[in-house]
């Protein structure tokens, strides 16, 4: 049975407590709470045993650092419909909360090559049965798919559709999953004997993973599906529009319901999950909501003053007085020209920048020469 406590509530202590904060806090806990000391206290027992299962996880580094992950992904707070006191109804790493409870599929989750969540609680806290072929499962819901998606940061600050290619694996057709070909049958595999799931030994514990030769579903076919070569599954390209939200920076994501692989046994499809990376745009730059661009100036625009058109993200120009001696640098805020989300916007900020001109004519070159003799240019 899972837990049905954090472990480190139950000692008393702080996720980030050191291995010796946890020993001491154990043996504190298990002092007081000892049945032998606590003879007239019927649920003095069961207490040690919740003390004593909390340290016997989160006293060895290895089973703890898998804990906190499980832990991280919401397990343990009702994040995955909680775990109440009832049995377990374990099918391929389900977890039951009692009668009329929410039942969760720990296999769907991986934990960074550790295996679903069911192996662990497996490993763990001793889960018994293992997962069902894929004959004896029902629908299943389809891969779910992750892309990085390159937009035009035009495009990401105003909003707009950018379609996408992807690849993902979906049943097969020709044998609907099974692997084999038309007419074969299907008989018992001999490297797990119909679990679908071999154990490894790691940390002291066993991890369960999916067969390697029948790949999870406890049979393997007298020939091969020749479309699949055997696998149940092939790869398809998909062309999908992704609507971009405006304001959209580099790293945001977005999760598209059912635009993922299709699910095995006519189950559901998978989920698509965006990430967008957002290109550099030759004119502007990001600032938080802000939009800066920069304009060049020379010299004689600078010191004697000018006024510039710049054009906004709308494709709207907008006039700019530069008044003279403008330093390099210099900005100018048009406000609520800039990048929109939600109730708020930000403003176009238009910062100059002095061109120094490489080569003067001999003309250019005599009428600088006067004006800093005339001392236009002291410091």
């Amino acid at each position: 049975m899972p837990p049905t406590k954090d472990f480190y509530s139950v000692l008393g202590v702080g996720s980030g407590a050191s291995q010796d904060e946890i020993k001491k806090a154990y043996r504190k806990l298990a002092k007081k709470n000892h049945p032998d000391a606590n003879a007239s206290d019927p649920k003095s027992a069961e207490r040690f045993k919740e003390i004593s299962e909390a340290n016997n996880v989160l006293g060895d580094p290895e089973k703890r650092k898998q804990y906190d992950e499980m832990r991280r992904l919401g397990a343990f707070d009702g994040g995955f419909g909680g775990f109440g006191g009832g049995r377990s109804s374990r099918s391929g790493g389900s977890y039951g909360a009692g009668d009329g409870a929410q039942s969760i599929n720990f296999q769907d989750f991986d934990i960074g090559g550790l295996g679903g969540l069911g192996d662990l609680f497996s490993s763990m806290f001793g889960g018994g049965e293992t997962r069902q072929s894929t004959r004896q499962r029902g629908p299943e819901k389809g891969q779910t798919v992750e892309a990085t998606l390159d937009i035009p940061f035009r495009t990401a600050a105003r909003g707009g559709k950018v379609p996408i290619e992807l690849e993902v694996s979906e049943e097969c057709g020709t044998c609907h999953g099974t692997g084999a070909a038309p007419g074969a049958s299907l008989k018992i595999c001999p490297e797990c004997n119909g679990r679908g799931v071999i154990s490894f030994g790691q940390g002291g514990f066993a991890v369960n993973r999916p067969c390697p030769v029948c790949l999870g579903r406890g049979q393997i076919p007298t020939e091969p599906c020749p479309t699949c070569h055997g696998s149940g599954e092939v790869r398809v390209k998909r062309k999908v529009l992704i609507n971009v939200p405006a304001g959209v920076d580099t790293g945001s994501k977005i999760r598209l319901k059912g635009q993922g692989g299709k699910g095995p046994q006519n189950g559901p499809p998978g989920d698509l999950i965006i990430t967008f990376n957002v290109l550099p745009d030759k004119f502007y730059r990001r600032d938080g909501l802000d939009v800066i661009a920069t304009v060049p100036l020379n010299i004689a625009q600078a010191i004697l003053g000018t006024k510039i058109s710049v054009r906004t993200l709308a494709g709207k120009k907008v006039a700019i007085k530069i008044p003279p001696g403008t330093p390099s640098g210099k900005r100018f805020r048009v406000r609520g020209q800039g990048i929109q989300k939600g109730d708020k916007k930000g403003d176009l900020i238009v910062e100059v920048s002095i061109q120094v001109p490489e080569k003067l004519s001999e003309e250019q070159e005599r009428m600088m020469k006067e004006f800093a003799e005339s001392g236009g240019m002291k410091y």
